[in-house]
């Protein structure tokens, strides 16, 4: 989808740093989320993926800059994991209305648009690491985000686990017409699901398209000049097999 720079962003960071207990996390990021596009944020552990979403949202204070967000702006967010006690009797349903109260017709809007709807009346605890995630991300869409902030989703789940819930926000970004800013270790099928890369290590090391970071010098030090032939590989499977990622889908939920 093409990035319409004319439109006002929904997300304009200028020199953004961030400080914990002394230590420079990020320093002098600049990003800037346009309306309907997919941005990915790759970069090694350490490296300021998740403090810098983090502090999009509010929840970690900028020691420099600014962030500056659309007026009204709705952001959706899903976190790396959440923990819920096993022993909580709780369904699907109910969660979805925790702490606002949800109607039927939302909750069933967000979890068809998860790919999960049939699993309403099914208990939290009872639910699979994939399962658990779509519950989470349509908990992410009662709110009808304009900005839908994933981070790490798919943590845990394996690689066609991981193809079908990326295939499956392609299809809410489409639908719903959202931009969508992610963190994933999973370069290439991120990447390939993408508008936008940001290599990010404490600072923007590169960005651009997915084919110009994946041969950029900076990503290939940090990450190995082979993962260049994977995105082109998953490109290629993406682009070619999309039924086939489909098919995963109830696999991806089990």
């Amino acid at each position: 989808m093409p990035v319409r720079h004319h439109m006002t962003p929904l997300v304009e960071a200028k020199h953004l740093s961030v400080a914990m207990n002394g230590n420079e996390v990020l320093h002098g990021v600049d990003l800037r989320l346009e309306p309907s596009e997919i941005v990915t944020v790759v970069g090694p552990n350490g490296s300021g993926k998740s403090t810098l979403l983090r502090s999009i949202i509010g929840a970690v204070p900028l020691s420099h800059g600014s962030i500056r967000l659309k007026p009204g702006l709705r952001i959706g967010y899903v976190p790396q994991k959440l923990h819920i006690d096993p022993t909580l009797p709780i369904t699907v349903a109910r969660f979805l209305s925790l702490p606002k109260s949800a109607s039927d017709q939302d909750t069933n809007a967000a979890l068809e648009r998860a790919g999960v709807r049939d699993l309403k009346n099914r208990q939290m605890a009872r639910l699979s690491g994939g399962q658990f995630q779509r519950v989470l991300l349509a908990r992410a869409l009662l709110s009808n985000p304009e900005l839908l902030i994933l981070d790490e989703a798919t943590q845990g789940l394996d690689q066609a686990g991981s193809a079908a819930f990326y295939a499956q926000i392609e299809d809410i970004r489409t639908e719903l017409g959202c931009a969508v800013l992610m963190v994933s270790h999973e370069l290439h099928v991120v990447m390939a699901a993408s508008d936008r890369v940001i290599c990010l290590n404490g600072h923007v090391c590169c960005e651009g398209a997915p084919e110009h970071v994946a041969s950029a010098p900076e990503y290939r030090a940090l990450f190995g000049s082979g993962t260049q032939g994977a995105l082109a590989l998953y490109r290629h499977e993406h682009n070619h097999s999309h039924d086939h990622e489909h098919s995963h889908e109830h696999e991806a939920a089990e």
